[in-house]
């Protein structure tokens, strides 16, 4: 067991470590807050040598009131929900198909997880470039193949195709996390309950699905909170357009094109609060799934 000498060390060793991580955290975060009660735009003169003036609460009443923030809320949340539903459903089949035993089981799973490891910026490149493309792309292609017209992806169904996009990018992650929980499944249940004649679908409500039930919170949990934050391929792709300005990009937009970083301060102090609720939310279902 360990000493109180021991555990006085560990605590100092780790000091420097956690008040570096702190710091890393808390400032921008204090300096996000005191920007949100100022006026500061920078192409106007504002400085913070000459000091900002103080506007209290009303760069956030601008913010919540302006006719962008609750559809940027609502693309937020859909295209959070859309990618989630696509990797977990997509994610538990490729589970299960890589668990069962194949010829080149190592490789296919490499390429299966390989996506994951794609950029962002790259993955969206190449999807909208040489997928995506309605006059060039290979999908264009295949819809003049098969006598159809070619549909303008990013422009006609706009949302649909970041949704596609994205979900390209984090459907390993989800597969990776599903497999090493279907892989500590007893068998024997599995042998068992076929024996009693139950069929595979039966098998996979009554066995699989709950015994996958904490690795897909984890999933869920992990995989939203990078989502709603969903930036680089809608800067790549559409640009904001289209219907695909999430709240992360109405943030950038207020801050970058406007100059506007009081303004912009407040849109991440939003930002931070819905990522808190949905957190909370989805902490509450983690731990009830933990405790059953």
């Amino acid at each position: 067991m360990a000493t109180k000498a021991s555990r006085s060390a560990a605590r100092f060793m780790m000091a420097p470590a956690v008040v570096l991580l702190l710091g890393w955290m808390l400032v921008p975060l204090i300096m996000t807050l005191w920007f949100s009660f100022t006026k500061y735009l920078p192409l106007r003169g504002d400085s913070i040598d000459r000091g900002l003036d103080w506007v209290g609460f009303a760069n956030y009443a601008r913010f919540l009131s302006s006719s962008s923030f609750w559809p940027s809320v609502q693309t937020t949340l859909v295209m959070v929900g859309g990618v989630l539903l696509i990797t977990l459903v997509l994610g538990i089949l490729l589970a299960i198909l890589l668990d069962q035993p194949m010829w080149g089981q190592g490789v296919v799973r490499i390429l299966v997880i390989a996506p994951f490891f794609v950029m962002p910026t790259v993955s969206a490149l190449v999807w909208k470039n040489m997928l995506m493309d309605p006059v060039n792309g290979i999908f264009a292609h295949l819809w003049r193949f098969f006598g159809a017209e070619p549909v303008a992806w990013l422009q006609d169904a706009s949302l649909s195709s970041i949704i596609m996009i994205v979900s390209w990018q984090w459907l390993p992650f989800a597969t990776l996390i599903l497999l090493t929980a279907i892989q500590s499944l007893d068998s024997e249940q599995l042998e068992a309950a076929e024996m009693d004649g139950a069929p595979v679908l039966k098998r996979f409500w009554h066995i699989v699905l709950p015994h996958l039930a904490r690795a897909i919170t984890i999933v869920i949990l992990i995989q939203t909170i990078f989502l709603l934050s969903i930036f680089a391929e809608i800067f790549v792709t559409t640009g904001g357009a289209f219907g695909t300005r999430t709240l992360t990009y109405l943030i950038f937009q207020r801050v970058i094109d406007s100059q506007n970083i009081g303004l912009g301060s407040a849109g991440g102090v939003y930002a931070i609060i819905l990522a808190n609720i949905v957190a909370i939310f989805l902490m509450r279902i983690v731990g009830k799934n933990l405790d059953a």
